[in-house]
């Protein structure tokens, strides 16, 4: 298996401070979830999309991925984060190891995190759904502290 954890990719942060990233929901970039097979090799030096090892087009799940409907980010405390609705591809078979995270309205699709499933998720002709924690300071996809 290739994935090694769940990470921010180091691009994203450096991105960050360019600007490159509105996650303003109905107003800001279009973010997309691609989900990759057992062969994907990603580092947080991983820096944008890539079609290579994503699992085979099926259902309603195809090259790219879905879109995500993102929570405009917030704080708490001295914790600013964002996070986005669970995402459903339905009628699909599909085996996933892991998803990449990256923003489809940037010049180059740049990678915002790589999630790691921690082993085979599969779907057989049913529904395969990404559930994200909840929109808080603690639990968010996407937190800076």
């Amino acid at each position: 298996m290739a994935f090694t954890g769940n990470f921010m990719c180091t691009s994203f942060k450096v991105e960050l401070m360019q600007g490159v990233h509105n996650f303003t929901n109905g107003t800001g970039n279009t973010f997309k979830l691609a989900l990759y097979d057992n062969s994907a090799s990603f580092t947080a030096a991983t820096t944008a999309y890539t079609v290579t090892n994503e699992v085979a087009n099926s259902g309603t799940y195809s090259a790219g991925g879905g879109t995500l409907t993102n929570v405009t980010p917030t704080s708490t405390g001295t914790t600013a984060f964002t996070d986005f609705a669970d995402l459903s591809f339905t009628s699909v078979t599909i085996t996933a190891y892991g998803a990449m995270i990256y923003n489809d309205s940037a010049v180059g699709n740049p990678s915002v995190c790589i999630l790691d499933f921690g082993g085979a998720k599969t779907s057989t002709a049913g529904t395969f759904t990404i559930v994200f924690p909840a929109a808080t300071a603690s639990d968010a996809i996407i937190r800076i502290a």
